[in-house]
């Protein structure tokens, strides 16, 4: 039987608090390591497809391309051990949630900035075979994977214009106008769907494709479909490595952006790489769920417009797509949000941060401009040839 575990995933959430409690944070490793070490590239990742990019640009041998040396990437199991690893110095390049990012950095500090994006969308809202619309979810638990994460930000948004009230300290019974917000590691979920002990989850691929392969839960409505082109993860990296290595820097970004120009010209080989079927098995994914996230059929796309997961068919988006660029316009834009998403804890640092500055102060564009560029522009992602957009967010 699956117990919901939310003391552990509040135990976590409380241990990160900890870690970034506030001074800079500049990693404990000493910086006086020889120049061979400081040009090894040490990948930590969570294993959903968020880490697709760091994943094939070492599967594929991208990196050693570039003359870089790199270690097998290591997998953690949350996002509290990925950065408390990071801000140690045992890794030098991860993936991040991109609302962590804000936290880390102008919560706490941290000397680390975003290089790029790592993957657009990719996320979903599963739910319950017996909810059919969002106010369905009234009186009912939801889980997201972290406080800071775009899940927790669209979903929110999304309750309330189903004139829903979220409720983040959770306390039985439930109002049938309120949901209550749990945080659980993205591989709880889907037993906690299925025991009934939440309704919903909100959470990256694959774990929605998972629900639909078990038949436990369908998915209500994509987050790409809500907010166009939406960043999940980004990378990140420690700003003392951008700034004395500069090179190093490039090489690394460069490696991860040619990594996902592969991933969109190659999807079918990209979920084969990802598949625990294929060595060194990175991630615990068997092939017929990463397929159906990775390379979904026209006939799926279809079926989802129908039952109204998807409701901007004209946006053309993928479940999943690579696309490097940081737009300012969106960390803007997510800093806005931000400060009205509930969360556990103090956010009043929000309040105080101009977003058009804390995003010129988050964002390093160097390396991803210059690697974009050498493979063909912003044409080559299928996008016009412009380091600007306009957001879109329609529910």
């Amino acid at each position: 039987m699956c117990v919901l575990n939310e003391d552990y995933s509040r135990r976590e959430f409380l241990k990160l608090m900890a870690l970034l409690g506030g001074g800079a944070l500049l990693p404990k490793t000493a910086w006086s390591a020889s120049a061979a070490e400081q040009k090894t590239v040490r990948i930590g990742y969570l294993p959903i497809t968020d880490a697709t990019p760091l994943l094939v640009a070492y599967q594929n041998k991208i990196f050693q391309r570039q003359g870089l040396r790199v270690d097998r990437p290591i997998l953690f199991r949350s996002w509290a051990q990925l950065i408390e690893a990071f801000i140690a110095g045992e890794l030098n390049v991860i993936h991040l949630l991109s609302p962590m990012a804000v936290w880390a950095r102008f919560n706490s500090a941290v000397a680390a900035k975003v290089v790029a994006w790592n993957h657009v969308a990719g996320s979903a809202l599963t739910v319950a075979p017996q909810i059919e619309q969002l106010r369905d979810l009234g009186g009912k638990r939801v889980a997201i994977p972290f406080w800071y994460s775009i899940h927790n930000v669209v979903l929110q948004e999304m309750l309330h214009h189903a004139g829903l009230h979220i409720v983040t300290q959770v306390q039985a019974p439930l109002a049938k106008h309120e949901v209550g917000l749990v945080v659980l590691p993205p591989s709880d979920m889907p037993p906690a769907l299925l025991s009934g002990q939440i309704a919903g989850y909100l959470v990256a691929e694959p774990f929605n494709a998972i629900a639909e392969h078990l038949k436990i839960g369908k998915i209500l409505r994509f987050t790409g479909d809500v907010w166009k082109q939406h960043a999940c993860c980004v990378v990140y990296m420690h700003e003392q490595d951008l700034q004395q290595h500069p090179q190093w820097s490039q090489q690394v970004v460069s490696s991860i952006v040619e990594a996902q120009l592969w991933c969109r010209n190659h999807r079918a080989e990209t979920a084969q790489l990802l598949a625990r079927q294929h060595k060194p098995r990175l991630t615990p994914h068997i092939l017929p769920v990463l397929q159906q996230v990775l390379d979904p059929s026209a006939q799926q796309q279809r079926d989802y417009q129908q039952h109204g997961a998807i409701q901007h068919a004209t946006w053309h988006s993928q479940r999943i797509d690579f696309q490097p660029y940081p737009y300012q316009s969106y960390t803007i834009e997510l800093i806005k949000r931000m400060r009205y998403t509930q969360v556990e804890g103090n956010k009043a640092f929000l309040k105080r941060l101009d977003p058009r500055w804390a995003a010129q102060q988050l964002v390093d564009e160097r390396f991803v401009k210059h690697a974009i560029l050498q493979l063909g522009g912003m044409q080559a992602f299928g996008l016009d040839e412009s380091f600007t957009r306009q957001e879109v967010f329609a529910l």
